[in-house]
């Protein structure tokens, strides 16, 4: 073996170089790996062309740490690689320090280019990638930026998209054009390559960052997304085994309304989760090193082998195998609609979401996915889903980007199969006007009417206290 080749390879902890001229790694330290000084013999040089030469060599020979990335020693580990690397050849950036070429070349390398800041970043929901020249991110607050970053070409965008991909195992190539994947628990990604897009797009992806929200009553009191009788009814109702339905559109706010009832639930009451690819909900309750409530968290697993694929479905029939008094089903997209309904209509409480424009289409779209399981009539499944979720709330962001809880309905199921629909909360717009450029939307949460007898029957028998059914039929403390 060289002697070049000595230096390349025995570098865990690179020795220091003080001839003159050289660059001067200032510590062994980690954190001290940092901190370059150093004063080129060569000329400065391209990114991209010092990029593409260090990625051959760091990937042919420790390709094996890149693909692990994300722990902590892994990744100091790759930086010393990088770090001996550019002391050997002398390579130099203009306007770049050691540390911040460093630091790049390894965010080019292991990590996802200049969208790592944004996909770990805070108060970020999205980041559309429309084009390689053309990226939007969304924040919490429901405004979208247009950044000033893009990719260096659509084949770039293509190999940082691959590398997102790699994470769930999922391959982008001409024969998977289409990808649903997943960067972590709670990170999911949409993306569309050639040819389903133009060449000179590269690609198209959407990457969802839905990370567990932790908002309180008070949040969306003080947000104005709904009032606190609005709130505690649906407290009460997840509280006393009725079940809900959670719709809306995309960004809509449903998953946040529905994350926050299931922490009202007690601790004493068993929760099984389901969701779709990505952890959406943190429930669990740690205080003193004790988990204090019980909740089983489980998620979708895709795959090409169909045998190996674990769908909603699949994870509903095992939920009533555990013993749950309240089952969530992160979404419903599909035949899960049915198993969901079964569920709610044999002694569980469920708690689920489901893209619809309103609380009675809420209900019509049910009956379109049950009959994705089994081609049964519209009137028969009309009658389930209205029995198995006497409760739908519907929410809606606004065109000022502000996230409401429009309207809580009741189906009421009268004595001759006919069905009665209560509005009991309502979002009613008294304005609706354009002020410099920006949407000005006033209004207030009304409650509309009282629940009906046999929803009260029902909070009876499942143990409510008389009072507390008294409270909701006044209007509650909060009116």
């Amino acid at each position: 073996m060289s002697s070049k080749t000595n230096r390349h390879e025995n570098i865990v902890n690179p020795p220091i170089e003080n001839e003159p001229g050289s660059y001067t790694l200032r510590s062994e330290n980690v954190a001290d790996s940092h901190s370059l000084f150093f004063a080129p013999d060569g000329s400065l040089r391209d990114f991209g062309a010092v990029l593409r030469e260090v990625q051959e060599y760091i990937s042919s020979k420790y390709s094996t740490l890149i693909i692990k990335g994300g722990r902590d020693e892994v990744k100091t580990q790759v930086k010393r690689y990088i770090t001996k690397y550019i002391q050997d050849h002398r390579i130099a950036v203009n306007g770049m320090t050691g540390r911040q070429l460093v630091d790049a070349l390894y965010t080019e390398m292991a990590e996802f280019s200049f969208l790592t800041k944004y996909i770990f970043g805070t108060g970020i929901e999205e980041i559309d990638i429309n084009a390689w020249n053309d990226i939007e991110v969304q924040y919490s607050n429901g405004s979208t930026v247009k950044l000033e970053e893009c990719f260096d070409s659509p084949e770039h965008a293509i190999n940082v998209v691959r590398r997102m991909l790699h994470v769930s195992g999922m391959v982008l190539d001409n024969a998977s054009p289409a990808i649903l994947g997943h960067l972590s628990k709670n990170i999911r990604i949409a993306v569309l390559k050639t040819p389903l897009v133009d060449e000179d797009v590269g690609v198209c992806a959407s990457i969802r960052l839905v990370n567990p929200q932790s908002l309180t009553k008070e949040d969306f009191v003080d947000g104005g997304t709904a009032t606190g009788e609005m709130l505690d009814f649906l407290a009460q109702c997840l509280r006393y085994g009725i079940s809900v339905c959670v719709a809306g559109a995309t960004s809509s706010g449903k998953t946040t309304v529905a994350g926050w009832l299931l922490t009202t639930i007690p601790d004493s009451k068993r929760i099984f989760t389901i969701e779709n690819g990505s952890r959406e909900l943190a429930l669990v309750r740690v205080k003193d090193g004790k988990v204090e409530n019980s909740v089983i968290h489980t998620l979708t697993r895709s795959s090409e082998n169909e045998r190996q694929n674990i769908d909603q479905d699949m994870l509903l029939d095992m939920a009533l195998r555990f013993n749950p008094e309240v089952i969530c089903v992160g979404e419903m997209r599909s035949a899960e609609a049915y198993a969901a309904q079964e569920a709610a209509r044999t002694g569980h409480t469920v708690l689920t979401t489901i893209h619809s424009n309103s609380c009675e289409a809420t209900w019509r779209r049910m009956v379109t996915l049950c009959k994705r399981k089994y081609d049964m009539g519209d009137d028969t499944l009309m009658c389930l889903v209205t029995e198995a979720f006497p409760i739908v709330v519907f929410t809606k962001q606004l065109e000022n980007k502000q996230r409401k809880m429009m309207e809580i309905m009741e189906c009421e199921i009268l004595p001759d199969g006919t069905r009665n629909y209560r509005t009991l909360f309502q979002f009613q717009i008294a304005e609706n006007r354009m002020e410099g450029g920006n949407f000005i939307i006033n209004g207030e949460h009304r409650r509309v009417e009282v629940i009906s007898a046999s929803l009260q029957k029902q909070f009876l028998e499942n143990g409510m206290p008389r009072e507390v059914l008294a409270e909701i039929m006044k209007g509650g403390p909060d009116r």
